[in-house]
């Protein structure tokens, strides 16, 4: 029993993506305006009130920041990038891990810090 063991905690590992285990359904990131004023809009249609963290879901799409504060920019876009955590899959040869991480829409990333343009 014990040699089972091994060997299917190592399958279970092999089976899932590195950017599954290590990264979490969600993101923090640090909105702000480009001249330091508060502001108050929606991602996704969750509220939020800047600068500050928020939090954001990994998926497969770019998200657009929609402001209603008077002097900024209406819409800012948050673009979706490959979190380089992937591609650690791939270079070990873990094929079930990369498409693991695909379907979990885990192994993207936004950039840690969104600046919503703003005049003064």
């Amino acid at each position: 029993m014990k040699l089972l063991l091994l060997p299917a905690a190592l399958l279970a590992l092999g089976l899932t993506g590195c950017a599954s285990i290590l990264n979490d359904q969600t993101q923090q990131v640090n909105v702000s305006s480009s001249t330091g004023t508060e502001i108050k809009g929606t991602i996704d249609g969750q509220a939020f009130k800047a600068p500050g963290i928020v939090n954001l879901k990994r998926e497969n799409k770019n998200k657009i920041i929609m402001t209603e504060t008077e002097g900024c920019a209406q819409q800012t876009v948050a673009e979706k990038t490959v979190d380089p955590k992937f591609f650690i899959n791939i270079l070990s040869g873990g094929a079930f891990g990369s498409t693991t991480d695909y379907s979990t829409e885990k192994m993207w990333k936004y950039s840690d810090n969104i600046v919503v343009s703003c005049r003064k």
